[in-house]
């Protein structure tokens, strides 16, 4: 006999498997973090991912393909992910900010070559995607201005979005930081440099 337990569990779903398309675009985005985008061809692509050049260009059309596939869905999911962690808190902007912080240190944590990428080969991108980039990224400052406006009522808009930036700037660091300190405490130190720059406190 099925017992209420057994009807009721359910099954995680399975992570999802990475394609071969990932692999390689994960490949390119450290080859082009580490050498600059110039530096890279799709040769060096290619052998490094172990893939010929036909089976290369099946993926990708090319270098600036592989830009626009690795920076695009990035700024997407922060505006998303952003979005999300202000709306837990409707009323509490300080767990709002609280909550910013440690997605956008995590991801900053996570993805340091693709913030390299960014911050390096962004304006080699096509007008069109360049542009979409930017919109996202406007959009994700807006999500922490309303959050810093609620919780310091004394800033402008333009004031509290000076600090937004500012504080990118310091969770953005992480392709500049060795390996010296422990992933977690590398975590714990920009958490708190970040709400200390935006809070006074």
């Amino acid at each position: 006999m099925t017992t209420v337990d057994q009807r009721n569990r359910t099954t995680p779903p399975a992570p999802r498997r990475r394609s071969r398309r990932d692999e390689i675009l994960e490949i390119a985005v450290g080859l082009f973090a580490s050498r600059g985008y110039h530096g890279v061809s799709m040769d060096d692509i290619g052998s490094a991912a172990g893939v010929t050049g036909p089976a290369l260009y099946h993926h990708f059309a090319g270098k600036e393909a592989m830009l626009v596939a690795a920076l695009i869905p990035v700024s997407d999911s922060l505006l998303e992910g952003g979005r999300e962690r202000v709306a837990r808190h409707p009323a509490e902007a300080e767990a709002a900010l609280t909550d910013l912080i440690d997605f956008h240190v995590e991801f900053a944590l996570a993805n340091p070559a693709v913030i390299a990428l960014h911050l390096h080969e962004l304006d080699r991108l096509p007008e069109e995607p360049r542009r979409q980039i930017r919109r996202l990224q406007r959009l994700y400052v807006e999500e922490w201005v309303g959050v810093l406006t609620l919780l310091r009522p004394e800033l402008e808009a333009a004031e509290a979005r000076v600090l937004a930036h500012a504080a990118f700037g310091l969770m953005n660091s992480t392709p500049f930081l060795g390996g010296e300190v422990e992933r977690r405490r590398r975590a714990d130190l920009l958490r708190d440099a970040t709400l200390h720059a935006l809070t006074g406190r």
